[in-house]
Formats: C-alpha cells, sequence, structure tokens
C-alpha cells in the first residue's frame, strides 16, 4: 500500500538555511527545493532565530551565511553541533577570508562555499556535507593553519608561560577543536567556568580571537607531545 510505497523511497535531505538577506534565502531556498531529495525544513535571519529554530527542527544540514547582524554564522555552527553532533554545517558566504575559513574549520563546519557559488555546485555540496563526506580541502586547509601559526608564532612564546596548568589543559582542547560544552564534561567544569577561562587565555596570549588560540595550541603539541595528551586526567 502507499505505506509500503513510501517506506521504499529515501527520505529527504533536511536542509535549515540561515541568510539575513531575505532575498538569498529564497533564491536558495527555491533552487534546493527543485531536488526531489532535498527539503528546506526552515530558515531565519538571524543568529537567534537560527538557536531556537534549528534543535527543533532537526535537520540534516544547516547553510549558515558567516556574516549576520547580531552575530556570524561560525558560531551558530559551534553552538549547533554542541547540541546536534550530526549536523552538518555549509558555511556561505561572499568573502573568501582565510581566518573566516580557518574559524569555519574549527568549528566544525563540514563546508566552505561563497555565494558566487553556481547552483548545481551548491545542490551537489549540500548533498555532499549530508552524505558524511567534508567539503574542505585538506591540502588547502594545511597551508591556511601553517600559515596563521607562522603569524602568531613570534608573540605566544612569552605568553605560554604564564598559562596556568588548567588553562594549557583548555587550551589544548580548544585546538583540538572542542565547544565549551564539550570541554566542560571533559575537565568536568561548568560551560560557565570554561568560558572565563577562555576569556583569560586569550588575554594572556594576546589574541583576541578563538583561532589564534587555537593554532597556537597546536605549536604547544608539537613541541610537548605529552602536555594536553590526555588532559583531563593530568591534575
Amino acid at each position: 500500500m502507499v505505506t509500503g510505497e513510501s517506506s521504499d523511497r529515501p527520505q529527504p535531505v533536511r536542509v535549515f538555511l540561515l541568510d539575513d538577506h531575505e532575498v538569498v534565502r529564497r533564491g536558495v531556498r527555491d533552487l534546493l527545493e527543485a531536488e526531489p531529495d532535498i527539503e528546506v525544513v526552515g530558515e531565519a535571519g538571524t543568529c537567534a532565530q537560527a538557536l531556537a529554530r534549528v534543535p527543533a527542527l532537526r535537520p540534516q544540514v544547516a547553510v549558515l551565511d558567516v556574516r549576520l547582524p547580531d552575530g556570524d554564522g561560525v558560531t551558530v555552527c559551534r553552538e549547533l553541533r554542541s547540541r546536534m553532533p550530526q549536523l552538518a554545517c555549509l558555511m556561505l558566504t561572499s568573502f573568501d577570508d582565510d581566518d573566516a575559513l580557518l574559524d569555519a574549520i574549527m568549528a566544525g563546519a563540514a563546508g566552505y562555499v561563497l555565494k558566487q557559488v553556481k547552483g548545481a555546485d551548491l545542490v551537489t555540496a549540500v548533498r555532499t556535507v549530508a552524505s558524511g563526506q567534508s567539503m574542505l580541502d585538506p591540502a588547502t586547509t594545511t597551508q591556511l593553519m601553517e600559515s596563521l601559526r607562522h603569524r602568531d608564532e613570534a608573540a605566544a612564546d612569552p605568553a605560554l608561560a604564564a598559562l596556568t596548568p588548567r588553562e594549557r589543559e583548555i587550551l589544548a582542547l580548544i585546538g583540538k577543536g572542542e565547544t565549551n560544552r564539550q570541554i566542560g564534561e571533559d575537565l568536568y567544569l561548568a560551560e560557565k567556568t570554561v568560558k572565563n577561562h577562555i576569556s583569560r587565555i586569550l588575554a594572556k596570549l594576546g589574541v583576541d580571537r578563538r583561532i589564534q588560540a587555537a593554532v597556537i595550541a597546536t605549536r604547544l603539541e608539537s613541541a610537548d607531545p605529552h602536555d594536553g595528551r590526555h588532559p583531563h586526567r593530568s591534575w
């Protein structure tokens, strides 16, 4: 009967859209919904709306604009993946920004495409990340991380000595791309406590962005392979 037929048919990929431009959202929605295997289940124009709506709608893919009036898509990606680890985030932006790409990687994004992308390529990107694959080129990622590492290297060395053992543990976990919530679970700390520690870490390192601390952390780990290997067991 009808039930049997529908059970044989694969479920469409559930997609959520976040962009502050209504025209862009409509265009992307129309493009995706023209595909029989994709369904747009919701949309938002602000970070706050997305954080409120996505967990209830349970999409498989979130297409997130990087620049938004009340924040940025990278932060939304990090927060949503903290709550929904299986969610694939595809960052969509009009800027070709290396720092934004690195931020997206550290937040756990599965892909990063420019708004100038062809419609067919965007559809392919959605299908790719929905299947669990990454749209991020490993060689490009490595090159960008190396570039940022050298840029921050000179200022970091004396600052690292000022970190407490706990702050070094947290820095190591930042380097692994963990969210505040995941760090709290690893170290048995409240999420607010983790956030306070990270604020102090950034201040001591003389940086103002989490990605810069993450790059410093990867260099710290390579310099001392024992430090941060099992951070939650080291005290």
